[in-house]
This record gives C-alpha cells, structure tokens and sequence, in this order.
C-alpha cells in the first residue's frame, strides 16, 4: 500500500467529531507515514488554543490561519492530515487538498453528538442547542464533503480500527481513477 501511494498526502475531511485525529493516527501508523492535525499546528503556531483564536479575532482569523497550515502542510509528501471541520468552505483549500487524496470521514450527526456531549473545546457548539448546529454544518458542507476521493460511511458501532481499513481497502480504487 505504500508503494501505491507514491508518497501523496491523504487528507481527511469531515464534521467535528467525525474521528479524524484517531483514524489519522493509526492510518498513519498503518502506512509509515506522519500525522499532522491541521487545528494543533495552528494553536502550535499561535501558541493560543482554537476556542481562544475564535473569540479573540473571530473564525474568518482562524480560517485564514487554517488556509495557511493547509497550504504547508500540502507541500510535503508521505503525510496523514486531519484537517477541521470547516477547511472545506474556502475554495483555495481546495487546490491544497487536492494535491493528495481526500477521504471524507462522514459520520451521522447522531454520532457526533454521542462524540461530542462533553468537549468544550468546540468553538462552534457553544450555543444553546448543539445538536441543531451540527445538522445545520453538515447540510452547509454536505454537497463540499461529497467532493472528496473518497467516501467513508461511519456508523456507531464501528471502531476506528475497522474504519482505517475501509480506508485501506477503497484507495486502490480511487488511485486508478486519479490515474496515480
């Protein structure tokens, strides 16, 4: 499988709570290949933690820091990239997305909300009613989402394990149509 890749990125899109980081690490693991997650460059970079960067100068400053990261991290090779849950609404991220593979994690909003009832680090769900947030994102970004490589369906009952194996399984596929 490495060899196939030829050394490309593989960036994963998704909702917060979608499991990006997780799937990222052992995806990466699977593969011999780094992991970066795109939010802790950022708070790295900042030295300020997302929640702070969003109340502070508001999230058009973090989507600009955001299209920034991406842009690196783009121009290396042989990376696993979580990236946040909003990286798909700049179309700039996309000509950075699109130097690798892109594999939307989609979990239904149901899931995400299991996820997520106890993080308070989610600048976005800091309102009255989570749940509703979450399904209003997700059918803001579905049909954005939907332009990725490739497409993993998430249930509940699925460990991250058997998800980076979907993963593994479905790139070859998609590599024959990207022609890599």
């Amino acid at each position: 499988m490495k060899n196939l890749l030829a050394g490309i990125n593989v960036f994963l899109i998704g909702m917060m709570g979608s499991g990006k980081t997780t799937v990222g690490h052992l995806l990466a693991s699977q593969l011999g290949y780094g992991f970066c997650d795109s939010d802790v460059v950022i708070e790295q970079v900042v030295g300020k933690t997302i929640n702070e960067i969003f109340a502070e100068s508001g999230e058009e400053a973090f989507r600009q820091l955001e299209s920034q990261v991406v842009s690196e991290l783009s121009a290396y090779t042989k990376l696993i990239i979580a990236t946040g849950g909003g990286v798909v609404l700049k179309p700039i991220n996309w000509s950075y997305l699109h130097h690798g593979l892109i594999v939307w994690l989609d979990a239904p909003v149901e899931v995400l909300i299991e996820r997520l009832q106890e993080d308070t680090t989610r600048p976005l769900l800091k309102q009255a009613d989570p749940a509703q947030i979450l399904q209003r994102l997700l059918e803001q970004r579905r049909g954005l989402y939907a332009e990725a490589d490739l497409h993993i369906r998430i249930n509940a009952s699925e460990t991250p394990e058997q998800v980076v194996s979907q993963i593994v399984t479905q790139i070859p596929t998609v590599l024959r149509k990207k022609g890599v």
